[in-house]
């Protein structure tokens, strides 16, 4: 509430003490059920007819420029009396008591609401309306809605203005405690963590429902003779807003660069995890989790941990649908790296032994059949390593590697079973093709040798093939004594002169 009395205004400077006037009350204005004022701005209006200015603006302006006219304009604003819903409001045992302490009651904010007031008389308002702060007199604040009305015939020189303060503090508390509510709720979703994104799936929802509606009930079998459905779905859903970290997963320099390049995040491998959440749909599954492969801007895969939600309220229309990504890269990295130990021999790249046995015992029991087996032993290495160093020797060992992960293709495998013993597992494989990849290795190893400098690679190698009715393990035994036969056969042509 804006009004200053003469009273308060003697006090503050405004305006002499002897300008306030009393009038006898009017019963119906003295049992009004709301807060009343009547109010003489007569003396207001003439300042402000002084003052000239062409238009509601250029008021704002001038007043805005000097607090000093805004506290002139109040005091020129004379109480003539108020009802007893006002003292009620106020908690002043009488007029003259309110009118006393009424310093107590308008201020704060009480300056800026009269400058908009003024601003809406001065636009040719015969009213004015504004929310504002008002404080009883036991220092309780009130959040009031102030609604004035220059009486009929007082207006050309506004002598009687009738002037209602409204308690809206219980409204206004609920507001603010709604505002409240939603910042909390936007903070939490803005500075979430994780990617969350707002989706909006109710044009899947209906193409859904069509295809019930034509009769439609194994939708599984449906996608499967219908690929193209799914990627119409996905063209369908609509992102109404994600949050920060999102932009920051993607690489994404804001919302707008995002959603216009989503065709490079959902790529690839999405398609079938995508259908899955349908099928999920379908069934009912309105939560769901998997993981899935997407792909930032920069073009670099990202593994995440998703959670599909549709909102409370939202299941019949799934207008409003959340989603949230959590980045799993750095596990699966570390999943793939355990997973990597676990078959394969970090020194060489090569399967490592247990990968070996493995393949061995399922080969055992499955086949195919034959099964060629090559046992591999790099000559002269125990050498390297006492006269070169062990980094020498480590280096051969990289060297095998890479010549026998050339010499063969999946399902053969290559694995280093001991410190320099390697076999080669060739299922489905006959003798032939085992001498082939012998001869392979041996040129593979001849050109290897060619661009390296210091010691060089040699193989001593054995072969032997299994057919259905043999053992591994005997065939194993068999190719080992080759290899060890043909080891000796080596060092017996160093000896030679």
């Amino acid at each position: 509430m804006h009004l200053v009395p003469s009273s308060a205004a003697a006090r503050l400077g405004l305006a002499p003490k002897s300008a306030v006037r009393f009038y006898e009350p009017d019963p119906i204005f003295e049992l009004a059920p709301v807060a009343l004022w009547l109010e003489d701005w007569s003396a207001l209006k003439t300042l402000l007819d002084a003052w000239n200015l062409p238009d509601p603006q250029a008021l704002r302006d001038y007043l805005m420029q000097d607090v000093a006219r805004v506290k002139a304009c109040a005091g020129l604003m004379r109480i003539i009396s108020v009802n007893q819903k006002t003292l009620a409001q106020f908690e002043a045992k009488n007029q003259s008591e309110l009118v006393e302490r009424i310093s107590e009651i308008f201020r704060d904010e009480m300056l800026d609401n009269l400058v908009e007031e003024l601003v809406q008389l001065w636009g040719g308002n015969r009213g004015v309306s504004s929310l504002g702060v008002n404080y009883t007199l036991n220092g309780a604040r009130l959040d009031v809605q102030v609604k004035g009305r220059i009486l009929p015939g007082y207006e050309d020189d506004w002598a009687r203005v009738l002037v209602a303060t409204e308690n809206v503090t219980e409204r206004e508390n609920a507001r603010r405690a709604i505002l409240q509510g939603q910042a909390y709720a936007s903070g939490l979703f803005e500075h979430s963590p994780v990617s969350l994104w707002v989706e909006d799936f109710s044009a899947v929802k209906k193409l859904m429902d069509q295809l019930r509606a034509q009769g439609i009930s194994d939708f599984r079998v449906f996608t499967d003779v219908h690929p193209d459905f799914v990627q119409r779905c996905m063209s369908e859903i609509r992102v109404i807003d994600v949050n920060r970290h999102t932009l920051k997963l993607f690489g994404a320099s804001d919302r707008e660069t995002l959603l216009k390049n989503l065709h490079h995040i959902f790529r690839d491998g999405m398609r079938e995890p995508f259908r899955e959440q349908l099928i999920e749909l379908w069934n009912g599954l309105l939560f769901q989790q998997r993981e899935v492969i997407n792909y930032a801007l920069d073009g670099s895969m990202l593994h995440l941990h998703l959670q599909f939600s549709v909102l409370p309220g939202h299941q019949d229309d799934w207008a409003l649908v959340q989603v949230a990504l959590t980045d799993i890269t750095a596990r699966k990295k570390a999943e793939n790296y355990l997973e990597f130990l676990g078959k394969f021999d970090v020194l060489t790249k090569l399967n490592n032994r247990g990968f070996y046995v493995d393949e061995l015992n399922r080969l055992e029991r499955k086949g195919p059949f034959p099964v060629t087996i090559i046992i591999i032993d790099i000559n002269g290495l125990k050498a390297v390593n006492d006269q070169l160093g062990h980094a020498a020797g480590d280096d051969l060992l990289r060297r095998a590697g890479e010549i026998l992960g050339k010499a063969i293709e999946k399902p053969f495998t290559a694995a280093r079973i001991g410190g320099d013993e390697f076999a080669l597992v060739l299922p489905a494989a006959d003798e032939q093709a085992g001498l082939k990849i012998m001869a392979d290795i041996q040129k593979l190893t001849e050109l290897n040798n060619q661009f390296f400098p210091g010691a060089a690679l040699n193989f001593a190698m054995g072969m032997a093939t299994a057919n259905a009715t043999d053992r591994l393990d005997d065939i194993i035994k068999r190719a080992d004594a080759r290899m060890y036969k043909a080891k000796r056969d080596f060092k017996g042509e160093r000896r030679k002169p």
